[in-house]
């Protein structure tokens, strides 16, 4: 075994979705690539203390991921992350002489994948479709406004990407929502797992999540509670950024 791949992800305290969401795609490079070493890696340093704490459970960060690959001897590593930006965590692992994979948003025509994907954009008539991306400070956060306008190019013109972090809100979303006459929305989470963010942020009863902003301001509301990383073409995608960067068929 020559070879390793590190699967970073920004991680979650949530095993359900940990499961379907981190763990279904490390499985399928598992089984693409068996003969190299596989590790997960977390580059949230606060998840991986709290699941440490919590449930004793041991997840590397992407330094100690490294540390134990050269421990097993394996020099040709591979880092392919999980992240839909390349924003703040992303730049964790940039840092060292490791090829990187991009992170979903990396390329334009993985934005068309995503726009066209059925899966992923449900969608009835007369209706929205509102994502809850996680955004950031960092200059990356304009790739959630390149998508939304991929989408709106394409003609699917009620699909909008708030984000809880970043430059677009949940305010500046519902103001183009009541221009367009909408009276349903479904709500959906534009992140890798459906976690902390999606249950509370999103579609908790909380005055102060998305779902009850919502319907304050009269919208019907449906909560779809489904990671990105549950989606088969999300999947495809990150499984052929690896690709690009271990150049294996």
């Amino acid at each position: 075994m020559k070879k390793g791949i590190i699967v970073a992800s920004f991680g979650t305290t949530y095993e359900e979705t940990r499961k379907l969401c981190i763990e279904s795609i490390e499985n399928l490079i598992r089984e693409k690539y068996k003969d190299c070493l596989v590790l997960r890696a977390f580059t949230s340093r606060i998840i991986v203390h709290r699941l440490k704490q919590r449930d004793n459970l041991h997840v590397l960060n992407e330094i100690e991921a490294m540390e134990e690959m050269k421990n097993q001897g394996i020099e040709e590593i591979y880092i392919q992350p999980l992240h839909i930006i390349p924003g703040h965590e992303y730049d964790k692992l940039t840092n060292y002489n490791i090829k990187v994979g991009l992170p979903l948003l990396g390329l334009e025509e993985d934005h068309r994948s995503i726009v066209h994907d059925t899966g992923v954009n449900e969608l009835g008539n007369n209706e929205a479709l509102v994502f809850m991306g996680h955004g950031s400070d960092h200059e990356a956060d304009e790739a959630y406004e390149i998508l939304e306008n991929a989408y709106h190019k394409e003609g699917f013109k009620n699909i909008f990407i708030g984000t809880v972090e970043g430059s677009k809100t949940i305010e500046d979303i519902v103001m183009k929502l009541k221009e367009k006459n909408i009276k349903k929305v479904k709500l959906k989470p534009f992140m890798l797992v459906a976690g902390d963010h999606a249950k509370n942020d999103m579609a908790s009863e909380e005055d102060d999540s998305w779902k009850s902003i919502l319907e304050k301001a009269g919208f019907e509301v449906e909560v779809c509670l489904k990671g990105l990383g549950e989606y088969k073409i999300i999947q495809e995608i990150f499984l052929e950024h690896l690709e690009q960067i271990i150049g294996e068929k």
